[in-house]
Parts: C-alpha cells; sequence; structure tokens
C-alpha cells in the first residue's frame, strides 16, 4: 500500500476514528486503525465494538492496500507535522511496518494484520431518513445534559430517539432523563421515519455525533434498526450498537397541571443563578427562588462558608411561592435557552417544575425541587 494525502484531510480523518478508539483495552487490534486504500480515496475505521467509525478522505493512492496501525500514535503524528504538508504513507507486506513521511520527517510504526480487524456487521435497517445536521443538532445538544451517568440504570445512560404525537401531529423526539431532571425535544418528523423503532443512543454515540452535525448545510442519513443505528454523511459513517433496555415511561414525569407562571430572562438568571451558587456548599448547591408578585429573590445559605442573595425582576402574578433547586440543574437547563426569555411553571414547593422557551413546546424541560 503507498499513498499521499494532505495533512489536514488526514487529521481531520485521524482524529475522529482515534477518539472512538478505548483507551485502555485488553485487546490489541482495538487500538488501531484500519487504513484501506483504494481508487482516489483512503477510508479510515476504528472500532470499540460498539461503535464504529468509518472516515473517507480524497487521496492519491499508487498502490492499493490495507493495514492497521495504532490510532492514537498516527493522530499524533500528523498533529505534529507542519501544517500544508504532503504525508505519505506506505507499507510493504513483508516488513509489517507502516512508513509515514512528510518533509524531512520519517515514522516507522509497527502494524497488526488487517484479517485481524473486527468489521461490525451491518443489520437490516427498518427504517432509513435523512434529516438537516442543525435539526440533528438540536435535538441532540439540548437533551443530552440530562443523561444518567450511574451504571446501574443502564436504560438512561443515553437519549432516547422515537417517534411521538405532539399537539401538531407526529414528531421526531429525543428525551433523556437522570430521574432528577429530563429534557424532552421536538423536531418536525422527517419523511420516511414514520416506522422507526424507539432506540436508545449511548451517552458516547452521541458525542462522537456531534462531531459529523457542525456543517449546517449537510445532510445526515439515518438508518435505524432495533439494534442498530446508523448516521452518515458522504465523508464519515457512525454505526452504534444502541442501548439494550426500555425507557421509562416519560410522559408520566411531565406534569401537566402547573399553572403558576414565572417569565425570566434566560441569560439574566443563568447569570445570577451561578453568582448566588459561589458560596452554595459542594455537596448539596441548593439555591431558594422566592417568588412575589413580579419578583424573584435568589438566595443561598451555606452555614459553612456565608450566604448570598440576589434579586430579580420577572413576569410572575401567582400566589408567593418558596422552592429550591439544585443550582448544577438550573444552570444546565437554562443555558439550553436560546430564546431570551424562559418560562418556569411551578405547581408546588414539592412538585416537578417544567420550563420551555418562550411559547415554544418543541423543547420542554422538567427539574426536581430539592428541599432548602
Amino acid at each position: 500500500m503507498k499513498l499521499s494525502i494532505e495533512r489536514a484531510a488526514l487529521l481531520k480523518a485521524v482524529s475522529q476514528a482515534q477518539s472512538v478508539v478505548e483507551r485502555r483495552n485488553t485487546i490489541p487490534i482495538l487500538a488501531n486503525v484500519l487504513i484501506e486504500a483504494e481508487g482516489n480515496e483512503v477510508q479510515f475505521r476504528a472500532t470499540d465494538l460498539d461503535i464504529e467509525v468509518v472516515d473517507k478522505a480524497p487521496a492519491m493512492v499508487e498502490r492499493a492496500g490495507a493495514t492497521t496501525v495504532s490510532a492514537v500514535t498516527l493522530h499524533e503524528i500528523v498533529r505534529k507535522l507542519p501544517e500544508g504538508a504532503l504525508v505519505t504513507l506506505s507499507e510493504e507486506g513483508a516488513s509489517g511496518r507502516l512508513t509515514v513521511a512528510a518533509g524531512r520527517s520519517n515514522f516507522n510504526l509497527a502494524t497488526l494484520p488487517k484479517e485481524d480487524f473486527p468489521v461490525m456487521a451491518s443489520s437490516e435497517y427498518h427504517s432509513n431518513f435523512t434529516a438537516p445536521a442543525p435539526v440533528l443538532r438540536r435535538l441532540f445538544d439540548k437533551s443530552k445534559f440530562a443523561i444518567s451517568t450511574e451504571e446501574t440504570r443502564y436504560y438512561l445512560n443515553g437519549v432516547y430517539m422515537h417517534v411521538s404525537e405532539s399537539e401538531g401531529g407526529r414528531v421526531l423526539r429525543c428525551v433523556a432523563t437522570d430521574g432528577h431532571r429530563l429534557a424532552r425535544i421536538d423536531a418536525d418528523l422527517p419523511e420516511g421515519a414514520e416506522d422507526m423503532p424507539g432506540v436508545i443512543v449511548p451517552r458516547k454515540t452521541v458525542g462522537e455525533l456531534r462531531k459529523l452535525l457542525d456543517d449546517d448545510d449537510l445532510k445526515v442519513a439515518v438508518s435505524v434498526s432495533e439494534t442498530k443505528v446508523r448516521f452518515a454523511t458522504p465523508e464519515i459513517t457512525l454505526t452504534s450498537k444502541v442501548i439494550d433496555g426500555t425507557f421509562p415511561d416519560y410522559t408520566r414525569v411531565i406534569p401537566q397541571g402547573n399553572t403558576k407562571k414565572m417569565e425570566v430572562d434566560a441569560s439574566d438568571f443563568a447569570k445570577a443563578v451561578d453568582r448566588v451558587a459561589t458560596v452554595s456548599s459542594e455537596r448539596s448547591r441548593a439555591v431558594k427562588l422566592a417568588l412575589d408578585e413580579d419578583r424573584l429573590v435568589l438566595s443561598v445559605n451555606a452555614p459553612d462558608s456565608g450566604a448570598a442573595e440576589e434579586e430579580l425582576a420577572v413576569a410572575y402574578g401567582d400566589e408567593r411561592l418558596e422552592i429550591g433547586f439544585n443550582a448544577k440543574y438550573l444552570l444546565e437547563i437554562a443555558s439550553q435557552v436560546d430564546r431570551e426569555n424562559a418560562v418556569f411553571l411551578f405547581n408546588s414547593a414539592g412538585d416537578p417544575t417544567l420550563m420551555r422557551e418562550g411559547n415554544d413546546t418543541s423543547a420542554v424541560y422538567v427539574v426536581m425541587p430539592m428541599r432548602v
């Protein structure tokens, strides 16, 4: 195998591949990236047996072939090469070494046989549809903060992507929750997604997928089966197993009867919460919200470190209410708001609180209160 490729194209492809690779693994081949050169392009394939990413890049291929080499080492080398360099990758079958050459730099890397590299079995996908990158980015970006990190409730360790009913008809919906807060984000249902089975996309996959979605003009091909999900752009294909479990009935958690409405400038609110939380004890980080007509007082009282209080002008016309929240949860939810105003709907100090962006019901957040 012998090929020449621009450093920028190589770095982009290899960085996506090396981030999938598990740093600590007992199977040596899983630390490697499979390089396959043919025609006028080269493919880089990496896997941790749960996720597989295939990245294509244009290259001048002199001799077609394939080999595997340490993903992290190759990435580090390419990263340190000068910008604009032309990189040559070559392997003589007999030597078992891959040569990486650019300008006056020359590296010899150990390889492992390409035959040992596990390729994820392709499954029959029940539904295939195309969605614009910004739509998928919004669905996953706004929901991922609520993914649970508790390994015992493994079925909450991802984003539940499914088709659901909303007031305006059927929607593509992403939901994540950890039992303390919940995010439910809707988008128009893409053509061809009607019969999609609901799948739980794992946390690591959500992180890797984010790298595919930066280009606003890109259309992403999505394929879903009961056990796998695949996201493909012209250059990158990301295939992942889905979490084998049943996502709980989240609709029971979303309060319907919350009538006490507070409207507040989202960024002012987030900054005020952040300021008063500075003195809170790290463990509980509790912030108290005291609501009265058109005013909100945020306060923290931490006996060990001190107290803080800040007043905000809000739109609120209901009876007086005092309610406590974990400051981190409030900040994360407030930071999801793209519009100016956040609308909070309360019931009582012991009931879950609902938050949305202005009058937009396509993004809804729920946060559980805490005693303060």
